[in-house]
């Protein structure tokens, strides 16, 4: 009889790992199916991406491939990234299945909408980097280059650069819900928040002097959204904490 919690326990735990290793296949599957999907249209996927580039390079010159496979690695590395991002939002479904039950329902309600704005300023975050970052600072490269310079950037190169300002403006956007989520565990206040903005001004363009081409143009560009975004995360925890403090009074009277 007293073995009996134990193996309760350890029947629980069995459980939990098979779902886990279920909700993990799921996830993989949904990526691999994108990527598969994806792979025909691989080089016209490449030539899109590339496009910020290729129109301000000067005229007789292009894109190259320093090494003897690049030609087709280059191309298949972006599916492969593009098949993980586009499969994203049902991978964070399957993570939130399988945590969701151990949350309180409170927790659920908080954790809900920040997945879906996380998912949405990730994706915001890319967008303003290759509609907005992208062309000015590839036209500032190329009108930079000294006379007698061909610009022929290669291809891996190239992808590797661009892969890395999405994933800076893909987490730079995610300030907002850092903010909101400090401020609901408790480790700072709004008005902490508000009293740091001059630490975070410096702490915002040193980041992006760390992170993206050594140009004011191209650090500013990061910085400048990152402060904004900053600023909206205190106002949107102030209104979190203005709801707690009413639920709080409402329970007590």
């Amino acid at each position: 009889m007293s073995d009996q919690p134990e193996t309760d326990r350890e029947l629980t735990l069995i459980d939990h790992l098979l779902e886990l290793r279920s909700r993990i296949l799921r996830a993989l599957v949904a990526v691999v199916v994108v990527i598969v999907v994806l792979v025909p249209f691989a080089r016209p996927l490449y030539s899109l991406f590339s496009a910020p580039l290729v129109r301000y390079l000067p005229e007789g010159s292009s894109m190259i491939a320093i090494d003897v496979a690049s030609p087709f690695f280059a191309p298949f590395k972006l599916v492969m990234v593009l098949g993980l991002l586009l499969a994203m939002p049902f991978v964070i479904y399957q993570l939130w299945a399988f945590v969701a039950p151990g949350l309180y329902r409170h927790e659920q309600r908080l954790a809900r909408p920040l997945l879906a704005a996380s998912l949405v300023l990730f994706y915001a975050g890319c967008a303003f980097a290759f509609f907005v970052v992208f062309p000015v600072i590839f036209a500032f490269f190329t009108a930079m280059a000294p006379d007698g310079v061909a610009v022929m950037t290669d291809i891996n190169r190239y992808l590797d650069f661009i892969l890395v300002l999405f994933l800076a403006f893909g987490l730079a956007f995610q300030v907002p819900i850092v903010i909101i989520v400090l401020v609901a565990l408790g480790l700072v206040t709004p008005q902490g928040l508000g009293q740091a903005r001059p630490y975070v001004i410096v702490g915002a363009f040193t980041l992006a002097m760390l992170v993206t081409p050594p140009d004011m143009i191209s650090q500013t560009l990061l910085a400048v959204p990152v402060l904004l975004l900053y600023e909206a995360g205190i106002w949107l925890s102030r209104l979190l904490v203005r709801d707690r403090a009413g639920s709080v009074s409402t329970g007590s009277g």
